[in-house]
């Protein structure tokens, strides 16, 4: 039986990834840190399968003791500081947990190594957020990075790195560079999900307004149940490389919160919608639009989830679930 280690196991890949790796009969163990962690609770609820292990991607001894532990054919590192707002705010923990975290398992996964003729394999979760401010449109693997944001700067720090450790050492150790990925396991404080919460609290009564910042940046946005897919795909090459992941069409957050709304039957949205300057970034990426042709030819993914069928996903799941705590409150 094949396993694997992963971190970030409580966000939307995390608990995604390891159902895809459960159904593929590996055995699942997830990175927690802290004891009695309440979003541990809810993993073990939810993904019965997974085994928790303690470890903090801030301390290196503990992710070796992981390592020991799990003996893992693979480790995928999803954990990171990755609410782009919040980094402006807490800039020194996302470059130690986001940037320097990577480093720390890199260098944990050299001190334990796996089997000679099985030596672990590492996927390294990069972002689209590298290119920021981009050179080229659309952006592929060798797009140069213009990061907009402490998150992304930490990510491409984690990037450079895992290519380093690649190159200097011969670790197995991949980078899949992710555009906008979202599903119903997406936080709520994240702009997506908290566009399709607020529209079917409001839907219901519930809430009067939907408070936003810039409605006009672009994204490629995806559904993170495909992009795991990806992610596996990767450790399983002969080589390890780096991949863009992406669906190739752009919309602007505008595009998302008027289809949100259509999908509940709101067409006068505007009329909802009060934009903040206090939910404005210092500095914002514009456009993002990713070329996933490498992944297409070499690995054979393609994304299954369009964004219509994304967005009605993600409503029908915030309707039903602000439904039933309503019914709850009653």
């Amino acid at each position: 039986m094949p396993s694997a280690l992963i971190t970030g196991i409580t966000g939307q890949d995390g608990q995604f990834l390891a159902e895809l790796l459960h159904s593929k009969g590996y055995q699942v163990f997830g990175l927690i840190k802290g004891q009695n962690n309440p979003k541990g609770n809810q993993v073990q609820e939810e993904l019965p399968f997974v085994e928790l292990v303690p470890g903090d991607l801030q301390d290196l001894p503990s992710l070796v003791m992981a390592l020991e532990y799990t003996q893992p054919n693979e480790v995928y590192n999803l954990g990171a500081i990755s609410f782009v707002a919040l980094s402006f705010k807490q800039a020194e923990l996302t470059a130690n947990v986001t940037g320097l975290g990577v480093l720390r398992m890199l260098e944990a996964i050299r001190m334990v190594g796996g089997s000679q003729a099985n030596p672990i394999r590492f996927y390294q979760a990069s972002s689209s957020e590298m290119f920021g401010k981009v050179r080229e449109t659309p952006q592929n693997e060798l797009t140069p990075f213009y990061p907009r944001s402490p998150y992304g700067c930490a990510k491409v720090f984690g990037h450079n790195i895992t290519v380093n450790y690649r190159e200097s050492y011969g670790l197995y150790a991949c980078s899949g560079i992710l555009f906008n990925h979202e599903s119903e396991r997406r936080g709520v404080e994240f702009v997506t999900r908290k566009v399709t919460n607020a529209v079917a609290r409001i839907k219901l009564g519930l809430q009067e307004e939907l408070v936003m910042g810039d409605l006009h940046p672009q994204r490629d946005w995806g559904y993170a149940g495909d992009y795991v897919k990806a992610m596996w795909a990767m450790l399983q090459q002969d080589e390890p490389d780096d991949y863009v992941v992406a669906t190739g069409e752009t919309h602007t957050v505008e595009e998302f919160v008027e289809r949100a709304f259509a999908e509940v039957g709101i067409d006068d949205w505007r009329r909802y919608v009060r934009q903040d300057p206090r939910f404005l970034r210092p500095a914002e990426v514009d456009l993002l639009i990713g070329d996933a042709s490498k992944a297409h030819t070499k690995l054979g993914w393609r994304p299954e989830v369009a964004f219509p069928a994304l967005v009605k996903l993600m409503v029908e799941h915030d309707l039903a679930l602000e439904a039933r705590k309503a019914e709850r409150g009653r």
